[in-house]
């Protein structure tokens, strides 16, 4: 009887309802820090980033309450202009919070610079075609000169300038092959050789000043 008359006393009643109103204070707080803490239905569309530099990005990105991050440069892509973004991720449309992080990818500012291996001058054309191409050369004209290995690599020319083994390009540089036609017999390319080497000496050994 007396717990009977305790449930239905004004004191427990009280007690009952100062604990709903605490419990829906809590709740509701609860779910205002929340929200708050996961900025929910609070999204932001990602912008498209693409062909941007570096500079524009970071302002666009910026106002928007939006952060980026640079991963390594790939190869030169020659369709984008140079350091700009190539890929970014999230997608440009997707929706995502505040103070997200954007992982873009830049272009690099030029093609990088590609060693010219050894092993080139003196092999046939079809070997050493392949190989700069391999390397990310362009072939240009392929061109004869007398000589008795017909289509043997002579000469590597960019620009005009002779190409020698070690010397570094960039990629995509275009290399013109100069190969021997076999028109000439042995004794034919001792004589020239001899020829040429004699010019060669007699430009080296002539006086300082006589050299122009």
């Amino acid at each position: 009887m007396n717990l009977i008359k305790f449930i239905f006393s004004k004191t427990f009643l009280k007690q009952i309802l100062i604990a709903v109103l605490v419990s829906i204070v809590l709740i509701v707080g609860l779910f205002y820090w929340l929200s708050y803490y996961t900025n929910h239905d609070n999204y932001i569309t990602v912008p498209d980033l693409s062909k941007l530099s570096i500079d524009i990005v970071e302002k666009k990105l910026e106002q928007m309450d939006l952060d980026y991050r640079i991963l390594d440069t790939i190869a030169f892509n020659p369709n984008f202009p140079p350091l700009s973004v190539i890929d970014q991720n999230p997608k440009a449309g997707q929706s995502v919070k505040s103070q997200r992080k954007i992982y873009i990818t830049v272009n690099p500012d030029d093609y990088k610079e590609v060693k010219i291996t050894g092993n080139l001058y003196g092999n046939t054309l079809r070997q050493v075609e392949p190989s700069l191409r391999a390397l990310g050369f362009q072939i240009g004209e392929i061109t004869e000169e007398p000589d008795m290995a017909k289509n043997v690599v002579l000469k590597l020319l960019h620009n005009d300038t002779l190409v020698e083994e070690g010397s570094r390009l960039k990629k995509r540089s275009t290399i013109n092959i100069v190969v021997g036609d076999g028109s000439l017999s042995f004794e034919e390319q001792q004589r020239q050789q001899k020829s040429q080497d004699s010019i060669g000496n007699s430009d080296t050994s002539k006086p300082e000043g006589l050299n122009e």
